[in-house]
């Protein structure tokens, strides 16, 4: 396959992953509130898919690649160590200066008053969505559509929980339904530009492609240990959270072994 028709497959896949987070936003026309429990089962399971999509179809295939490239497996894993140092880094330091709000921890970076709560809750989404259509993009790297397919499927559907939680959030700080459900599902649009951006980095640069494949699961890492687990962790439902971690974690395995 040609690498224009890869670019704009892994476009439409991460776009189609991206639509997960309208599915589970659909959930505000029928749910007044989430239980914490149940939003921390949520949010740790869809964690989970993004751990085992990290190393099954991200770090593991960049190695691989990197031997390709490379010649060898030492010289292939520092490079996709390099990369995975990289992504993190990157969104450390967009957590840092990019204002944004936790569901649990609340408000994080500069103090801006002029935006909105609102907004600050799409930037924190914006922050997981895009290096997730990275993924995406980058998985479809060197002709390999089963990865590709698989990371989709993952994280589309790690996208749902995600996306109700944002939308009966808004709705519990007195937002109508229409308008959580749209922010919900808006929120999605960060991963066809990852996606896009991943897809075309590989393609026209396939010797980085082990290096952008380790920065998109350093970034998604990143993540899980910044943010998801810690926001899991504070309200006293630390072993359902770490279940259903594992339970995400098993699902994407699955299907990662079975579709790619």
């Amino acid at each position: 396959m040609h690498d224009s028709s890869l670019i704009w497959l892994g476009f439409v896949a991460s776009l189609l992953a991206g639509l997960g987070t309208a599915v589970g936003a659909l959930g505000v026309f029928a749910i007044r509130r989430l239980s914490p429990k149940l939003e921390d089962a949520l949010l740790s399971a869809a964690a989970g898919i993004m751990l085992a999509a990290s190393f099954f179809s991200l770090l593991l295939p960049a190695i691989g690649y990197g031997e390709a490239y490379f010649g060898g497996t030492q010289r292939a894993v520092l490079v996709v160590i390099a990369g995975l140092l990289s992504g993190a880094i990157a969104l450390h330091l967009v957590h840092r200066f990019v204002p944004h709000e936790h569901f649990v921890m609340g408000r994080e970076g500069p103090d801006v008053d002029t935006l909105s709560r609102i907004w600050l809750f799409i930037i924190a989404i914006t922050l997981h969505n895009f290096p997730e259509g990275m993924a995406v993009g980058v998985g479809f790297a060197g002709n390999d559509i089963a990865n590709g397919v698989s990371l989709a499927t993952g994280i589309g559907l790690q996208n749902i929980p995600e996306g109700l939680a944002v939308a009966v959030s808004l709705l519990a700080v007195g937002y109508s339904r229409p308008a959580a459900f749209a922010v919900g599902a808006l929120t999605g649009l960060a991963e066809p530009i990852g996606g896009l951006f991943g897809a075309a980095a590989v393609s026209l640069a396939g010797p980085m492609m082990p290096f952008t494949l380790g920065f998109a699961a350093g970034a998604m890492l990143f993540i899980i240990s910044d943010e998801i687990i810690p926001e899991t962790h504070r309200r006293g439902y630390e072993t359902i959270a770490t279940f259903s971690l594992l339970g995400g974690f098993a699902v994407m395995m699955f299907l990662d072994a079975t579709l790619g």
